[in-house]
């Protein structure tokens, strides 16, 4: 049973295509259609990431090459001139790279891509060496559990929370929709066992079908179905 968080070490690609400082436009261009990737890590050293080329950093020679901007768009677009006049991928990177570790949460990983709206991150060690690849793709793969799985997990997050016995509480996973039915001693928890189910890596959403016992119920009213 999974119940500690997926890291970025469970889902990254290890195989990485990757070039150095001094790699020319076209071995760039050729690497990443061998590899049929859209960035490459750049490496120096002893395989220290220290920028990222991507196809936005290759456009601006094909964009530029039939006509020269104004003096206007020479200010808006001054980077992506220098872009277009560059040769090798240390011109051409940005830098420094937006990287990850290993230990990292995919929740941590998902973050980061997504404030920096970008679709992968170089994994790196202590060192800044690089490790791997994490892709969006990769950081979906934890819904790739199967419902027999979630509902392990499930149970046994729902027995840490309902110390009572929870023998009457039924635990049911469809597509990764957990859904929780029967009875409840206190359903004041219902709220937290909610977050604490969203938070199994792999769950879409929650339900709850859920009643309390009648001594509860003549004490605080119970509604029908709660999300």
């Amino acid at each position: 049973m999974q119940n500690t968080p997926h890291l970025v070490s469970d889902v990254m690609t290890q195989t990485v295509a990757a070039v150095g400082r001094e790699a020319r436009f076209k071995e760039i261009v050729e690497t990443m259609e061998r590899w049929q990737v859209s960035a490459l890590p750049v490496l120096a050293g002893e395989g220290r990431v220290i920028g990222v080329v991507s196809e936005a950093d290759l456009l601006p020679k094909e964009e530029f090459r039939e006509s020269a901007p104004d003096r206007l768009e020479q200010r808006r677009w001054l980077d992506d001139m220098r872009r277009a006049g560059a040769l090798t991928a240390g011109e051409l990177m940005t830098a420094p790279a937006l990287t990850v570790r290993a230990n990292a949460t995919l929740s941590q990983a998902a973050r980061t891509m997504a404030r920096a709206s970008v679709k992968r991150l170089p994994v790196v060690d202590g060192q800044g060496a690089l490790q791997g690849i994490v892709s969006r793709a990769d950081l979906l793969k934890v819904f790739l559990r199967s419902d027999e799985d979630l509902a392990e997990e499930v149970r046994y997050v729902v027995g840490e929370l309902f110390t009572a016995p929870v023998r009457d509480l039924r635990v049911t996973v469809a597509d990764g929709v957990v859904t929780l039915s029967g009875r409840v001693r206190d359903t004041s928890l219902i709220p937290v066992a909610a977050r604490l189910v969203r938070a199994v890596e792999g769950v879409v959403d929650v339900e709850f079908d859920v009643t309390a016992p009648a001594a509860a119920r003549a004490r605080t009213p119970m509604a029908g179905p709660h999300r």
